[in-house]
């Protein structure tokens, strides 16, 4: 064992029982505090973290600045946008319209589709394959080059490309690769059934029973009110880096959600208490489904809903044996992560406009301090 191995396993033995011999919370707000201290600063691009187990919040904080021109603090009433987490919101749509009995995972594209150009790819492909990102079918789109088109191109022209494809790049259900316009495509799709915007649909069936009163959905325009812009950082500079900079943000299906962590918090306790679906429903969004095809070797990880795995992601492995539910989202400059650990029963939720992925940072705290054990 090295000297440094040494030091660090006596501080985690010695921060072990202290912990536990006072009062662990309180070292829990101190060791984040002083964390964060290093991420945010008073007059830069900030965030804001909720952590909770069970009933009790054991950490709860807003730093930085939402609007840079403005100088709108962020706050966790600071609507920002989710990215990926968005994709939770259209496979749930997905899944109210199957109990509905309108449409069924093992309906294939063909049937919502029919110009397809290669039909006998659209009848290959089942919704589920688009909801897990197994679907095989390449990413058509040239965003680089027609950056310009894409700042405003809605879920309709960003599906579109795929519906030209001759080939697939593997079969359906047998490896996962991460698809955007796929869930352009299950927007689209909602759409088509529910003859209502997508928008709408989630607003109403989801947004509403969860109490979500500040959450928006990108149809062309922007929130404009208490909301956050993202930014990076160049050349030492925060410059803006969104929905006028960023391309593929009008897409909403992808990555269109708004929302804070007030309304997250009612979003979690909305899925734990069944409110916008059945309990059947919601203990099946969060449960992965052998594919009969799969062929990588590391099991499947997607329920159709949430990423489900061991340890905190889903492509690296980490210390921490408890298994996790979780989703993160990451658009021009705005990072987000939703994470459910049920074994502990808790929840982790933060927001950023700095371009800053926090979830590290909280994983090696609550692991040293034994929230979650190795």
């Amino acid at each position: 064992m090295t000297f440094n191995l040494k030091i660090n396993l006596f501080f985690s033995i010695i921060i072990s029982c202290f912990c536990f011999g006072q009062n662990c919370d309180n070292l829990l707000k101190i060791k984040l505090d002083s964390a964060f201290s290093e991420v945010f600063k008073e007059n830069e691009p900030g965030g804001s973290i909720f952590i909770q187990q069970s009933d009790k919040v054991l950490y709860e904080k807003s730093f930085g600045l939402a609007d840079l021109k403005t100088k709108e603090k962020f706050t966790s009433k600071t609507v920002s946008n989710l990215g990926s987490i968005t994709k939770t919101f259209v496979a749930y749509g997905i899944l109210l319209l199957e109990n509905q009995k309108k449409l069924s995972t093992n309906d294939n594209l063909l049937k919502f589709f029919p110009d397809f150009k290669n039909k006998e790819i659209a009848s290959k492909i089942k919704l589920k394959h688009f909801l897990t990102h197994t679907s095989g079918i390449p990413d058509r789109r040239n965003v680089e080059k027609d950056s310009i088109f894409y700042l405003t191109a809605k879920d309709e022209e960003n599906f579109k490309p795929l519906q030209s494809s001759e080939t697939l790049e593997f079969e359906p259900g047998s490896k996962f690769e991460y698809s955007n316009p796929a869930y352009n495509g299950l927007a689209l799709i909602i759409e088509k059934i529910s003859k209502m915007k997508w928008q709408k649909f989630i607003e109403k069936n989801i947004f509403q029973p969860s109490g979500m009163k500040n959450s928006k959905i990108t149809d062309g325009n922007f929130p404009d009110k208490n909301v956050a812009h993202g930014y990076i950082l160049k050349d030492n500079k925060y410059e803006e880096y969104d929905y006028s900079e960023y391309p593929t943000f009008t897409a909403a299906g992808n990555g269109g959600v708004w929302s804070s962590i007030d309304d997250l918090k009612k979003y979690i306790k909305a899925i734990n208490e069944c409110k916008f679906a059945n309990c059947d429903i919601m203990k099946s969004s969060k449960t992965v489904k052998n594919l009969e095809n799969w062929k990588e070797e590391k099991p499947f990880y997607h329920s159709g809903v949430w990423f489900v795995h061991n340890g905190f992601y889903y492509y690296t492995k980490t210390e921490e044996n408890e298994n996790v539910i979780e989703h993160a989202g990451d658009q021009g400059g705005f990072k987000s992560h939703l994470i459910m650990i049920p074994e502990k029963n808790i929840t982790i939720i933060w927001l950023t406009n700095n371009n800053q992925f926090i979830t590290g940072t909280i994983r090696r705290i609550l692991l040293n301090l034994n929230y979650i054990t190795s």
